[in-house]
């Protein structure tokens, strides 16, 4: 499922649909999402609710770290929250300021 969003495309993953976008809500997390600028540049995302992001920090102990590539922290794991988000980070420019490469494009696929 791709969503366009001001000048960028939101590929979700293959498996989200609407049964996808429950069982995401319910889990608080959804990895595989990629962003697809205008100029072609793609960026991977992963989002949490907070709760689960509570409870993953928890889980790790004293010596939590949670990081990862494109984290966004969303109050609900639903397509409405990640569209919202992501036009967020556009109109604040988020993009512009990235420093690492982009993932590169084959095929309309980001590797």
């Amino acid at each position: 499922m791709t969503t366009q969003v001001d000048n960028a495309l939101i590929h979700f993953p293959e498996w989200y649909d609407e049964r996808g976008e429950w069982e995401a809500e319910a889990k608080g997390w959804l990895p595989g999402v990629r962003v697809e600028l205008a100029n072609g540049a793609s960026y991977p995302f992963v989002f949490y609710d907070p709760v689960r992001l509570a409870q993953d920090i928890e889980a790790e102990g004293s010596d939590a770290v949670i990081s990862e590539l494109g984290l966004v922290v969303v109050p609900v794991i639903n397509r409405t929250s990640i569209v919202r988000a992501i036009g967020k980070l556009i109109a604040n420019g988020y993009f512009n300021q990235i420093r690492t490469p982009p993932l590169p494009i084959a095929n309309g696929v980001g590797h």
